[in-house]
C-alpha cells in the first residue's frame, strides 16, 4: 500500500468519464445493435492509454483505469457471474427512496440525467435465479491488459483496479438464506479480486451497499448491524488469502448532486467498517455534508497499519477546491492519524455510471486533480518542514 513516507501521496477512487467514441459503441451494443469487435477493443485501448496519460499529467500518485470499459461500477458484473437473470421491472434506485421523497421536485429534475438516468447503458437489476459461478476471466484479462499496457512497468502501490462489493451484486431468489447467497457471490468474486492481485495491481472494493445499511434500513439499530454484519463477512470471504496490503475498501453513499439528508455519519459504521480486512479505507471528507468527518478519528484509531484515503476534493460540487483548502483538510487527517497514514484522494468517482452527461465535466475533474496535486505538496510542507 502506498504510504506518504515523505510526502504526501495522492490517489483517486477510480471511476471517470468515458469519450463519445466509447460511449457510442456501449450504448449501441446494449441496444442489441452490431458492434465490431476489433473497433470496440481499439476504442478500449485508446480511453485507458489517455486517462491513464491524464492522471499522470495531472500529478496523481495512484492511479487506475478509470473504469473505462465498464458501463458502471455494478452493472459490469452482469457480464461477470452466471447465476442471474435481468429483472428490468425493478427500480435500481429504490433504495434512495427516503431520500427522493424528502425532496421529490428536485429528484424528479435531477435524476432525468444523472446517475442511472444517463448512462449509456441502462443499469438493470439483476436477480438470482440459480448457483453463482464467476464467467468473466476472458474479459477481466483484457481489462487488466489495457491497464498493463498503459501504466507500463509500474508496481502495484502506484495502480489499483476497482470490483465491486458482494452486497452490490443483485437480489436472491435461489438460496435460502441471504447468507447463503451472499457467500456464494463472494466465492465467485474471489477469483476476480484474486486475479486483479495476481496481476500487479491493487485491489479497491467498491462497496456504498454497507453505507446504504445505515443510511436507509428501516430496522433497528441492532438489525442493521446485523445486516452489515452479513456485507462484511462477505467481503472478508471474498478477500480470504489476500494480503491485506494489496486491498482498499472504498464507501460512499450513492447520491451524487442533493440535499443527501439521509447519509449515515461515518460515526455509526466506522467500527464495522474497520473490521474488513483491508489495508487502506476510502471515504468522503470533502463535501459539507461530510467534511466534519475527521472528527471520528479523534476517539476512533484505524486498524494498525491501515491508511487512511479521506476525500480532500468532492464528486458533488463543480467548484474546484482551493490548494489552501485542499492542504488544511490534509493536514487535520495527518494531525490525528499521523502523517505517514494518509494519502489525499477524492470524495467518490466522478462517473461511476458511463454516460454522456457526467454530473461534473470532465475537464473540472482534471483541474480538481491538478489541485488536489498542489494541495499535497502544501500539505507536504507544512507536515515535513
Amino acid at each position: 500500500m502506498q504510504r506518504s513516507t515523505d510526502r504526501i501521496c495522492t490517489t483517486h477512487v477510480g471511476s471517470l468519464a468515458r469519450p463519445p467514441a466509447l460511449l457510442d459503441l456501449m450504448k449501441a451494443a446494449a441496444a442489441g445493435q452490431p458492434v465490431d469487435p476489433a473497433e470496440l477493443a481499439r476504442q478500449e485501448r485508446l480511453a485507458v492509454t489517455d486517462v491513464v496519460a491524464r492522471q499522470r499529467a495531472a500529478g496523481l500518485d495512484v492511479i487506475s483505469d478509470g473504469e473505462q470499459a465498464k458501463t458502471g461500477f455494478f452493472a459490469y458484473i452482469g457480464e461477470r457471474l452466471s447465476g442471474f437473470e435481468p429483472r428490468p421491472g425493478r427500480d435500481p434506485l429504490a433504495g434512495f427512496r427516503a431520500e427522493i421523497d424528502s425532496f421529490p421536485e428536485y429528484y424528479e429534475q435531477y435524476l432525468k440525467g444523472a446517475m442511472t438516468g444517463g448512462m449509456a447503458a441502462p443499469a438493470v437489476p439483476l436477480g438470482c435465479t440459480g448457483p453463482v459461478s464467476y464467467i468473466g476471466h476472458e474479459r477481466l484479462r483484457r481489462d487488466l491488459d489495457l491497464l498493463r499496457a498503459a501504466a507500463g512497468e509500474a508496481g502495484p502501490d502506484a495502480v489499483f483496479v476497482c470490483a465491486v462489493a458482494p452486497s452490490g451484486v443483485g437480489g436472491n431468489e435461489y438460496y435460502p438464506t441471504e447468507a447463503d447467497y451472499l457467500d456464494a457471490v463472494a466465492d465467485a468474486l474471489h477469483e476476480e479480486y484474486a486475479a486483479i492481485v495476481a496481476a500487479g495491481f491493487t485491489l479497491q472494493i467498491d462497496d456504498p451497499f454497507l453505507t446504504d445499511v445505515f443510511s436507509y434500513h428501516p430496522g433497528t439499530r441492532a438489525e442493521k448491524l446485523e445486516k452489515a454484519r452479513l456485507y462484511v463477512t462477505a467481503i472478508n470471504r471474498g478477500l480470504r488469502g489476500i494480503p491485506r496490503e494489496r486491498v482498499r475498501l472504498h464507501t460512499c453513499y450513492g447520491i451524487n448532486e442533493g440535499p443527501r439528508v439521509h447519509d449515515a455519519p461515518l460515526a455509526d459504521y466506522v467500527d464495522i467498517l474497520f473490521t474488513i480486512q483491508a489495508g487502506a479505507f476510502s471515504f468522503e471528507a470533502a463535501n459539507p455534508r461530510h467534511e466534519h468527518v475527521y472528527h471520528v478519528f479523534e476517539s476512533v484509531r484505524p486498524p494498525q497499519d491501515a491508511v487512511l484515503l479521506p476525500g480532500v476534493i468532492s464528486h458533488a460540487t463543480s467548484i474546484v477546491e482551493h490548494p489552501d483548502t485542499i492542504a488544511d483538510r490534509i493536514v487535520r487527517f495527518a494531525e490525528l492519524a499521523g502523517r505517514q497514514n494518509v494519502v489525499a484522494s477524492a470524495d467518490c468517482g466522478f462517473s461511476s455510471q458511463a454516460t454522456y452527461t457526467p454530473e461534473i465535466h470532465p475537464t473540472i475533474v482534471w483541474a480538481k486533480f491538478e489541485a488536489l496535486a498542489e494541495g499535497a505538496r502544501r500539505a507536504t510542507a507544512r507536515l515535513w518542514p
